[in-house]
């Protein structure tokens, strides 16, 4: 009785105080877009959106000031950025908020994987000097110019590839650390990629022939020659066959659409095989990407009583692999499947990248 007599009263305040939380929460988010351009700032032009909505009618150029580097950063000018399957998503808001902020975005500016040239360094900076052509990560890169902490996501420039090529470099980091250290993809073994036309699937085809796999490409007609460019040995056109239900089986499956079931995936992986849950199926908020969410937990937890199992992984966004994905463009083992390149000016890449059905990378020239 009095345990039922607590749970009467305690749910009830539990509520009333996550409610009261999430209302401080919504009411006190709020973001830099009031604040004033000290007289006499350096100026530069930069992507903003300051509201929740449609790219169209959030996005703004605008300027604002040029950042200096401290003792242990770099100031680099970048040159392009290419977007994630994310990016469309952060603009719209949706479950998005609890993230990026309740009422208003917290980082005012998009774009994370950058290029470009070093502008000048800090004083603890003696990695990098002026001039040097440099590519990583960093939150809010959509504008002329980023500091970048030196033992922060960033690395020299492979030397084959131009800026545009750079910036979508660091997307792989996902199907690299994925393929390699979740699956531990071993050379002989046979991988399906399910979406790998996408962003991270075309470097995930690639990525897998560099490990010596056998690679089976997913995809739908339209990218299928794309597919077989990368290198992948088999590509099956999902508008024609369904890979669950054919008679060949893989050591790996390395997910990034989760549109398939538990059991459907387990039957076409060998006793013992790893599904690794990378991705839930092109870019932005959908109706159909909770449930592909709830797919992959699902997925993943029950996978704990079978023999064959279903992880879902973090990327971790370091120098150290960026360098292994700069030497792998060097040597020729991966390129770039850019596709389509935009103007800072144009809002067109974020309304392409909301279809859900965008191939290879996109990439975002600062002129």
């Amino acid at each position: 009785m009095k345990i039922k007599r607590t749970l009467k009263w305690s749910a009830p305040a539990i509520l009333l105080v996550l409610f009261a939380w999430f209302e401080f929460a919504y009411w006190t988010s709020t973001n830099d877009c009031g604040r004033k351009i000290p007289p006499g700032a350096q100026l530069m032009k930069e992507i903003k959106y300051c509201e929740y909505g449609p790219p169209d009618a959030v996005l703004k150029l605008g300027q604002v000031e040029k950042p200096a580097p401290n003792d242990n950063q770099v100031l680099v000018r970048v040159r392009a950025v290419s977007l994630r399957f994310f990016d469309s998503g952060m603009l719209e808001g949706g479950v998005g908020r609890l993230i990026f902020g309740l009422r208003k975005p917290k980082n005012t500016t998009p774009g994370s994987d950058f290029s470009g040239t070093v502008e000048a360094v800090g004083r603890n900076a003696t990695e990098f000097k002026p001039g040097d052509e440099v590519f990583g990560v960093r939150a809010g890169a959509l504008a002329e110019y980023i500091c970048v902490r030196l033992n922060g996501a960033i690395a020299s420039k492979p030397v084959n590839v131009n800026f545009e090529q750079a910036a979508a470099i660091p997307t792989a980091l996902v199907a690299l650390q994925g393929l390699r250290d979740t699956a531990r993809l071993k050379a002989g073994q046979k991988v399906l990629i399910n979406g790998a036309s996408g962003g991270v699937g075309t470097f995930a085809v690639q990525i897998a022939k560099s490990l010596g796999a056998e690679v089976t490409g997913v995809c739908s007609t339209h990218n299928v020659d794309l597919v077989k460019s990368l290198g992948a040995d088999h590509v099956i056109d999902y508008t024609k066959e369904d890979f669950t239900k054919g008679d060949e089986r893989y050591d790996v499956i390395y997910d990034l659409v989760n549109n398939r079931s538990f059991a459907e995936r387990r039957r076409v992986l060998k006793p013992g095989g790893i599904c690794v849950l990378a991705g839930v199926g092109g870019s932005g908020m959908r109706k159909e990407t909770l449930f592909n969410l709830a797919g992959e937990l699902t997925a993943a937890l029950r996978s704990k009583f079978s023999k064959e199992k279903f992880v879902m992984f973090g990327v971790d966004i370091n120098k150290k692999d960026l360098g292994v994905l700069r030497d792998l463009t060097e040597s020729g083992k991966i390129t770039p499947a850019l596709t389509k390149t935009y103007p800072l000016t144009e809002t067109a890449a974020y309304n392409y990248l909301e279809t859900g059905h965008a191939s290879g990378k996109i990439a975002i020239t600062i002129e």
